[in-house]
């Protein structure tokens, strides 16, 4: 099958609506509680305990949130996203803990959402090109029923270098809503190493653009 011409970048309205979304996350933000995120499993306090040291990692990350990803908002407290689950390419059960050691942007898109449609191809551009043993893009979709739309929409749209990761019972973006990090789709949030919270946004963004880069190699320290 040909693959059918990529959308473009995300237009300036969308930006617009991610940065309003942003303000909104960065106000949640802030009373965020100190708790694991995990969509299965009860979490302790300990997890969030051990990412105190990520908030200077965030901290220093805010110079880099600027022009194409303005709306990515610092966590303000140490949040643990070890437990968020999803499955894997064969359909194995992941969390982000399998991905420790990597700083990964974790990404929740579904079919239907038409600003997530319009940003995967920079996701995949983004990986493509920086996609390494130190970082991964992590696009989980959510949508609800089998995989043929997703994997249709991968095939048809040319997203040939993420890992298909999905969660069909909307479990991770519940637990992210429930503690108030989701509002809506597509929701992105940038994980340390450790599976701590770094920065997160609401809405999409020009993920293959010179500003997501920079904020990227800030993150992993490159």
């Amino acid at each position: 099958m040909t693959a059918k011409k990529p959308f473009g970048l995300p237009s300036v309205k969308l930006i617009l609506i991610a940065a309003v979304a942003g303000v909104l996350a960065g106000a949640a933000a802030v009373y965020v509680k100190e708790e694991g995120y995990g969509n299965g499993n009860a979490q302790t306090a300990a997890l969030s305990s051990d990412c105190e040291a990520a908030k200077d990692h965030s901290a220093a990350l805010t110079p880099f949130t600027k022009g194409q990803v303005a709306a990515m908002v610092a966590a303000q407290k140490p949040v643990s996203l070890q437990n968020v689950s999803f499955k894997g390419p064969e359909g194995k059960p992941l969390s982000v803990q399998d991905f420790a050691g990597k700083t990964v942007l974790l990404n929740l898109w579904a079919t239907w959402c038409i600003p997530c449609r319009e940003e995967m191809p920079a996701l995949n551009a983004l990986q493509k090109e920086m996609g390494s043993d130190k970082f991964e893009v992590v696009a989980v979709n959510i949508d609800t029923g089998d995989d043929e739309k997703p994997k249709a929409f991968r095939t048809d749209y040319g997203i040939d270098a993420l890992g298909y990761y999905r969660d069909g019972t909307m479990g991770a973006f519940n637990a992210l809503k429930k503690n108030g990090l989701a509002f809506g789709l597509p929701v992105t949030l940038l994980v340390g190493p450790k599976g701590c919270l770094l920065s997160a946004m609401n809405g999409p963004a020009a993920w293959d653009s010179e500003d997501a880069k920079g904020l990227i190699k800030a993150a992993i320290g490159s």
